[in-house]
């Protein structure tokens, strides 16, 4: 069954939670073996957290859950994906620009209505806030399509795999601010003692991702 924003109902695996509006947290990925085109793999998922918090936008519940992806070899990727539900009434906060590092790289990009409608197809998403623009504004009050939090977090694992010339064994990234397809915005880097340091900042200065990649 598929719920008003487009997400299957609550209440299967992910936990009843009452407030309806949702949104990616952050994550964090740990690969450990290669996929290989071929492979027969198995996914174990759980629940490892739940928790309700009071923020300044009002009532937040926080739900943490871990995917394990298994081939005949073992242990392949670890997924833990943070996910945030909150009221119809809460706020979306938008924080003043706050000064950035400099970065030694830069993408610039723009993320339209089709690349969401695309990421969407590719992941199985459904949430309507990604590719039915009268639902995200009328709706959920935003002011236009919200760019994927995994579709940043992609963009910048690429971005960091392009830099080193080979993926990373660790990515960990939080969500920040919500990016919408009408922005222009810059994948961002500095190396940094524990590999790269990663965001994804609007043409105003705004940070909307911070990542975390290492070798």
């Amino acid at each position: 069954m598929i719920g008003p924003d487009g997400h299957p109902l609550r209440g299967g695996f992910l936990p009843p939670v009452p407030l309806p509006r949702r949104m990616w947290a952050g994550g964090q990925m740990v690969f450990r073996e290669r996929l290989h085109v071929g492979d027969r793999v198995e996914r174990r998922s759980r629940i490892v957290d739940v928790a309700l918090k009071e923020g300044r936008s009002g009532v937040l519940c926080f739900v943490s859950v871990s995917h394990e992806y298994f081939t005949v070899r073992g242990l392949a990727v670890e997924d833990r994906q943070d996910i945030v539900y909150r009221g119809f009434d809460s706020a979306t906060s938008i924080a003043n620009p706050r000064k950035l590092p400099s970065p030694e790289w830069r993408r610039d990009m723009q993320a339209d209505p089709v690349l969401l409608m695309r990421y969407s197809a590719l992941t199985f998403n459904g949430h309507r806030i990604h590719y039915d623009r009268p639902y995200a504004t009328n709706i959920e009050g935003y002011p236009g399509l919200i760019v994927h939090g995994p579709l940043q977090a992609t963009l910048l694992i690429e971005f960091a795999a392009s830099i080193k010339d080979r993926p990373p064994k660790q990515f960990s990234y939080r969500a920040v601010q919500p990016l919408f397809d009408f922005t222009p915005f810059q994948l961002c880097a500095r190396a940094n003692n524990d590999g790269l340091h990663l965001w994804i900042q609007t043409v105003e200065g705004v940070q909307t991702m911070d990542a975390q990649a290492s070798w």
